[in-house]
This record gives C-alpha cells, sequence and structure tokens, in this order.
C-alpha cells in the first residue's frame, strides 16, 4: 500500500476545443498501448519465476501506469467544459486570451491562457490556476499587472491582447 497523499485541489473544468480532443486522443491512443502492454506482460509470466524476471516486473509497472492515466481521463473528460467562443468583451482577459506582457526592462512576454490540462510553457500556453493568470483576468490594454516571485515584486504591462490565433 502506498503512503497517503491529501486530494489534490480541484483544477478549473476549462478547456479549449484543441486540447479536448487532444486528451480524447490520448485516452484512445492508451487503451491500444495498453493491449500491447498487456500482451508483453502475459509472455513475460508465462517465462516462469517472476520474482526475478525483470521484464515481468517492468510491464507490471508499466501497465499500472497506463491504467492510472486511463482512470484519470475517464474521471477527467466528463468533468471538462469546451470554451469554443470568445467572452462577450474582447477588451478585458479571460480564458482562451493571447496576452502580451512588457516587463520594466521593455522585454516582452507572450502567454495564452489555457485549461490546467493543456499548459505548456514551452508554447506559452500558461494555466488559468496559475498565479500570472489569475493576476491577468479582467485586465485590460495598459493596464499593470503587479506578481510577487521568489526575487520580489515583478511589474508587467499588458502591451496586447487577442482571442483566436496570434498574428
Amino acid at each position: 500500500m502506498g503512503r497517503y497523499r491529501p486530494p489534490a485541489e480541484k483544477s478549473s473544468p476549462y478547456i479549449t476545443p484543441d486540447g479536448f480532443n487532444t486528451l480524447q486522443q490520448e485516452l484512445n491512443a492508451i487503451w491500444k498501448r495498453r493491449a500491447e502492454v498487456t500482451r508483453a506482460l502475459s509472455a513475460a509470466a508465462a517465462e516462469g519465476d517472476r520474482s526475478e524476471n525483470a521484464e515481468y516486473i517492468y510491464r507490471k509497472k508499466e501497465l499500472r501506469e497506463i491504467d492510472r492515466r486511463i482512470r484519470y481521463l475517464q474521471k477527467r473528460l466528463p468533468e471538462l467544459k469546451v470554451v469554443s467562443q470568445p467572452p462577450s468583451n474582447l477588451q478585458q482577459v479571460f480564458f482562451g486570451a493571447w496576452v502580451t506582457l512588457e516587463d520594466a526592462s521593455g522585454k516582452e512576454h507572450r502567454y495564452r491562457i489555457v485549461g490546467p490540462d493543456e499548459f505548456d510553457p514551452e508554447r506559452g500556453w500558461i494555466s488559468l490556476d496559475s498565479l500570472m493568470a489569475r493576476a491577468l483576468m479582467k485586465k485590460s490594454l495598459d493596464d499593470e499587472v503587479t506578481l510577487q516571485s521568489n526575487r520580489g515584486e515583478v511589474r508587467y504591462t499588458v502591451v496586447a491582447l487577442t482571442y483566436g490565433q496570434p498574428d
């Protein structure tokens, strides 16, 4: 039995249509992967002594990880709310917005506010639940955003705001 972990804080249920499709495709692909791993596990189990069979041990661990992800996706997908329309007020920051910020040194940073299931820092996609996104909510052009970081207070100015694909 594993050690007790308190339940994680509920994340926002919002997701973009592309993010929802990606999760559905992942679930379909992982079921196919599970079938392959199950076949390999059966073959490894047939080899004899399981206590010293590295292939068997590895496949059991892999199957556990796959089952954990399947359980998560099967619970999470029905909870999600797909946001396919932009908000009525396009002058403020809401879910799905592309926001360009300028820091005190004049450097620009571009972020897209997406659901917690699809954030990707390399693409500049930040979770709706992140401190940055929460600070940006309902801000408009030229508004100032202040964040507390381990380096102290950081200030940004909203210099561009768009919905849909960025230019």
